[in-house]
């Protein structure tokens, strides 16, 4: 593959898509982070793949190749994955590109956090890298479930997102793969390329090019030996003997270490072969039921999640000083999104830490939420998921994907409402991905407002319109 000459900055792709800055650039072509004017300035990421191509028929036909052979990563639809946009066609200075439009996620790459504590002296301790197993992996249960491998996992393809601290899959190699295929395929040219990262993908991938669940679990084991050591895994790895030689840098415990050693097996059989397998060793008493809510931890965060969370802390600190602790300051309630919103912020709160706290002292406490009934928390709504064996508060709220309001609210307004949540399932859209976008576009443009919850009261009314009009506007590009 060639590069072609780096775009300049302001730099307008097909009518849309601004450039701001290129990010990097590495053997497929540059990424540049781009604004979508069509989108309220939503800023994007572009990935350019130069292909060695001549036409701009040869363009397409490597385009066409391309969107058949990663229509399932279109589908793909995770709220710790960017999604994939579109594919453009661009002649850029004199040659023929093609640019891959993903979502931008702002934070830092777990490589940057890492660099950042090795200048002081610090690395990541095992409840962090286990936090860290605990919460990528169901993202890779899901991929994997969706037919579709990484293939380069590493500290630097997985972003701590800013204002949740959730990790986030991003730089698929599985793209990288296919645009290599597609673009071999019109010219008759083989590239040899072995997508990944030397030292983090497995012999097979390495010798024979073939990829399987057990592959990425190798490469995010490797992750998680940089993150505890601070070390490149050539300085971990012996050639050699073909053996990870790790233990000399750090302790861990034991069933970590086990964890481990199993992921990084040299043949393909002896590793795990599900992300889910793992998951049930690092927690065993997480059953097959809980272990979907476990999952949600890595779903969508409503705004106002923080609340909630601080109603789970409330929960736990009575738990811990067996209800004797003084009754909670009246606060104010939590934003009311929809009832699956709710739940999956609750989680967010509960899953990673307190729920398996919650689950083994239910066993003990038949009564657990007798303890607290100085808590204000509403009734439950009435619906169906796979929890835990224990008694969840209940928690009804209205429609209203932003914030709360009172049973008076304007008529208007709830009609507007509730024609968004019909669009939404009329269109089929991911309806808690939808409000995530809805919410990113709105606080851009209101960051005065630090991310604040919405009210009920009449001063937040225009701002609410605000809301309703983004949404509208998105779900008119989704016709």
């Amino acid at each position: 593959m060639h590069t072609t000459s780096p775009l300049a900055n302001g730099t307008i792709l097909d009518r849309r898509y601004k450039i701001l800055r290129e990010l990097g650039r590495g053997g497929f072509g540059r990424t540049y982070l781009a604004e979508d004017i069509r989108r309220y300035n939503e800023r994007c990421i572009l990935k350019e793949f130069a292909p060695l191509v001549t036409s701009s028929s040869e363009l397409q036909k490597a385009r066409e190749l391309f969107e058949r052979e990663a229509a399932t990563l279109y589908t793909l639809n995770h709220p710790q994955i960017p999604r994939f946009r579109e594919l453009l066609p661009v002649s850029v200075a004199g040659g023929e590109s093609l640019f891959l439009v993903q979502d931008y996620i702002e934070g830092e790459s777990y490589w940057q956090i890492l660099n950042s504590r090795l200048k002081q002296g610090r690395v990541f301790s095992e409840s962090e890298v286990i936090q860290l197993l605990l919460q990528i992996l169901p993202v890779l249960q899901y991929i994997h479930s969706q037919n579709v491998i990484h293939r380069d996992i590493s500290p630097d393809n997985i972003i701590q997102r800013s204002y949740d601290k959730l990790p986030i899959l991003i730089d698929f190699g599985s793209v990288k793969q296919v645009a290599v295929n597609a673009i071999s395929q019109v010219t008759g040219k083989s590239f040899g390329t072995v997508v990944g990262k030397d030292g983090y993908i497995p012999e097979e991938q390495i010798r024979l090019g073939k990829v399987y669940p057990a592959s990425d679990l190798y490469s995010l084991a490797v992750t998680v030996l940089v993150l505890l050591t601070g070390k490149a895994p050539k300085n971990l790895y012996d050639v050699a003997n073909g053996v990870w030689r790790w233990k000399q840098e750090v302790k861990v415990s034991p069933k970590l270490e086990a964890v481990l050693d199993k992921m990084l097996a040299y043949r393909v059989r002896e590793r795990y072969q599900e992300a889910r397998e793992v998951l049930q060793v690092l927690q065993p008493s997480v059953t097959q039921n809980s272990y979907a809510f476990t999952q949600m931890a890595t779903q969508i965060v409503a705004p106002g999640w923080h609340k909630i969370t601080n109603a789970v802390s409330q929960i736990a600190t009575r738990i811990a000083s067996g209800g004797k602790s003084k009754p909670p300051k009246p606060q104010s309630s939590p934003s009311q999104p929809d009832n699956l919103l709710y739940w999956r912020a609750l989680a967010q709160g509960m899953s990673v830490v307190i729920v398996p706290a919650l689950v083994i002292l239910a066993v003990i406490k038949s009564n657990l939420f007798s303890l607290l009934p100085n808590i204000s928390l509403p009734s439950p709504p009435e619906i169906s998921l796979p929890l835990p064996n224990i008694s969840l508060p209940s928690i009804p709220f209205p429609s209203n994907p932003v914030s709360s309001h009172p049973s008076n609210s304007n008529q208007s307004e709830k009609e507007r409402r509730i024609k968004i949540r019909q669009r939404i399932k009329d269109l089929k859209l991911d309806e808690g991905n939808f409000y995530q976008q809805v919410d990113e576009l709105f606080y851009a443009q209101h960051p005065e407002l630090n991310r604040r919850s919405l009210t009920n009261n009449s001063e937040d009314a225009e701002l609410r319109e605000k809301w309703y009009d983004i949404a509208e506007s998105l779900l008119e590009q989704q016709q």
